[in-house]
This record gives C-alpha cells, structure tokens and sequence, in this order.
C-alpha cells in the first residue's frame, strides 16, 4: 500500500465532500435571508444532489476511455467556486446555477479519486476505506465549519469557503504525480482488479447500494425531527443526533474495511445490515432520548461498515471499467436512493416518524437476503491479483 497516496487520497476526498456537507448548512440561511420557500429549498437540494450523482457516471466512462487524472484538482476547485459565489448572488436561478456547479465539479472528482485511490491501496479494503472516511469525515465537517461562518456573516461568508480548495487543489498540483508515481515519474506496480466484467454482479451490487442509500438517507433526513417531535427534546439534542451518526459512521468505514481484509467483502455488508435491524428497532421502540442515542450510535457504525466495500466491489466486477464502477456505485446509487426521501417524508405525514423508522427496518433484511446471491470475486480470505506490474496510461 503506497500510505502517502492513500492520505493523499483520503484529505482531498475530505475537502471535496466538505462542499456536500455545506449545502445542507446553507439552505436554513438562504431560506431566512432571501425568504426562499419549502419549494425553493427543494429545488436547490435537487440541484446539490440529483445533478453531482448523475453526472459521476458519466465521468466515470469518460475515465475509462482515457483517465483524467486532471480532474480531481479540478473538480475539487469548482465545487469550492460554485459555493463561494452563491453568498454574491441575488437571483434564485443564478444561486440553483451555482449549487449546481458545485455539485457537477464534486461529481468529476469522485470517479478519478476512487481510480487513484485503487491504484495508491491495492486490494486493501482498509486502504479504500481510509479513502472513503476523508469523505464521509468532509461531509461532517461542512455542517460544523460552515454554520459559525453563516451565523457570523451570513450568506455573503461563502467567499470564505474557498479557502480549503484552493489551498488543497495547489498540494494536489504539486504532489500528486510524484506521490502516486514516485519521485522518477514512472507509475508504480499497482495491484488492479482484472478480468471479464460482470455486469449482473455488478446489477445487485447496486440495488444493495439503493437499499442502503434509502436507509442512510432516511435516516439522515428524519433523525433530528424524530427526536425533537417524538421523543420531546430540544433542537440541539436533534442536532447532536446527526451529529453521533456522522460520527459513529466514520467508525463503522474504518471497521468495515477491517473485517473485509480479514474475511470477505460480502461478510462486511451482511454484517452491516445485520446489525442495522437489532439497532433501528432500538432506536425506534426506547423512549428515553440517552438510550435512543445509543441506538442512532450503532445504527450510524452498521450503515457505514460496507461503504468502502461497495467501491471495491464495483471496482472488481468491471475491472475493465474502473471509472464507470466507481462512478455508478457512489453517483446512481445515492441518488436513486434520494428518490425516495420525499415518499418517506409523506409516508411519515400520513402516520408518524416512529411508524416511518418502524418500516425501514425491512430493508436491511431485503439487503442482506440480496447478498446471498451474490459473489466476491476474491473469494474468502483472499485478494485480487495485481497486475504485472506493467504500466497503466498516465492520466
């Protein structure tokens, strides 16, 4: 495992998804100052969201037809600049423009990261889980860094939050060649997934990333409302909610790619979900706030113990098709889960927040009984090949 690139990987991946993070932290403030409405709002989580991961795919197969190693830099910088100009604009399509821009450069950065990413760890799921940890680490971080900016300067702060992508896309221009290449420029002997690509794997390998994107999604949606309408607390202790999942989550990554270098990556998604069952119905039928957040805790580290997993195993069954995997497994996956977050929301309208946490409890156990039918192509206890150390096309 080269460590340097995988940090390397891992930081940029941070700053890049601190961009997701900030969206959701920003539209309260735009609704207040420029008196947006619950549409509005909509549109531009629409903007933020539906356009990055339908894109992702697309930059995955330009990728794959001749990697762009250009764009991580690149797509890091714009969604740094399509936030940072949203604070000087005065018009609702310019402000969806805007998001929408940053969403579109989060989207060109994910395809060739999780690529370089692959090629700094090798076949270490503990390696692509550091990796997916700088995102999920990023996406913490917006909330909590952006929101003192906004209480302090309002909207007109976004200039400020190009700071970290300017600052990251420089290191990215000065090292990253050298550090995934090595000080001479000649890439280094890589371990990459080979062989024919399986498409139908790679077809349930997706519906289980939907399943638990419709799980993540709802949860991260509902969990504070939850708290504070069903269990009685205060605004903040909803807040810390989310907070203790985010957080716990960043945990289950690290553990799942643990356990997935030491068994099998399908074991790390059973496990997930396995856990995830036992944990939403605690969280669901304990009435006290301390044990329900004990509940959120362990409900946070079972959804995220196979995120890792899920790129290494798109990667493996098209490994001729790296970008595209990587792509559709963070892009299409994510957002065909966020389809579902309005019907959830009404669901919840027509009964309760506890009877909407209730019914998603059957989709881990659809989730799990999916992975029976499906393989890894390492097999148990086993690794990918590497390559023979022959060169891969400079991006």
């Amino acid at each position: 495992m080269n460590r340097g690139g995988v940090a390397l990987m891992s930081t940029s991946h941070l700053v890049n998804d601190f961009y997701q993070g900030v969206v959701p932290a920003l539209l309260p403030f735009l609704a207040a100052e420029r008196h947006y409405s619950y549409a509005a709002i909509a549109g531009l989580t629409l903007a933020a969201t539906l356009i990055s991961s339908v894109a992702q795919p697309v930059f995955g197969v330009l990728g794959d037809r001749r990697p762009r190693r250009w764009l991580i830099g690149a797509g890091m910088l714009t969604a740094g600049v399509g936030l940072a100009l949203v604070g000087l604009a005065h018009s609702y399509p310019l402000t969806w423009i805007l998001i929408a821009i940053s969403g579109f450069g989060i989207a060109a950065f994910h395809p060739e990261a999780a690529r370089a990413a692959r090629l700094a760890g090798g076949p270490s799921n503990r390696a692509m889980s550091i990796f997916a940890l700088g995102g999920n680490g990023g996406y913490a971080l917006g909330s909590l860094v952006a929101t003192p900016v906004f209480l302090l300067l309002g909207v007109r702060g976004t200039p400020l939050l190009l700071i970290p992508a300017a600052v990251m896309a420089t290191i990215l221009a000065l090292r990253l060649r050298r550090v995934l290449d090595g000080r001479s420029g000649r890439r280094r002997a890589a371990a990459m997934p080979t062989g024919r690509d399986d498409w139908p794997e790679f077809v349930k390998l997706i519906v289980v990333v939907v399943i638990r994107s419709i799980l993540f999604l709802g949860i991260t949606s509902f969990i504070g409302l939850y708290f504070i309408r069903e269990l009685h607390t205060s605004e903040s202790v909803g807040g810390a909610a989310l907070t203790v999942f985010l957080v716990t989550g960043a945990a289950g990554t690290l553990l799942g790619g643990w356990v997935a270098d030491r068994s099998n990556r399908l074991m790390s998604i059973q496990a997930g979900f396995v856990l995830t069952v036992p944990a939403l119905a605690g969280l669901v039928f304990t009435r006290s706030w301390p044990a329900t957040l004990a509940f959120v805790a362990l409900t946070g580290i079972a959804l995220y113990l196979p995120f890792a997993v899920f790129i290494m195993l798109g990667q493996d069954y098209l490994p001729n098709r790296i970008g595209t995997a990587s792509g559709v497994t963070v892009g299409l996956g994510v957002s065909v889960g966020g389809l579902f977050s309005p019907l959830l929301g009404t669901f919840a309208d027509h009964t309760s927040l506890r009877v909407m946490f209730t019914a998603l409890i059957v989709l881990p156990v659809l989730g799990l009984a999916l992975t029976w039918f499906m393989r890894d192509p390492s097999g148990p206890g086993t690794r990918a090949r590497p390559r023979s150390g022959r060169p891969v096309p400079r991006a």
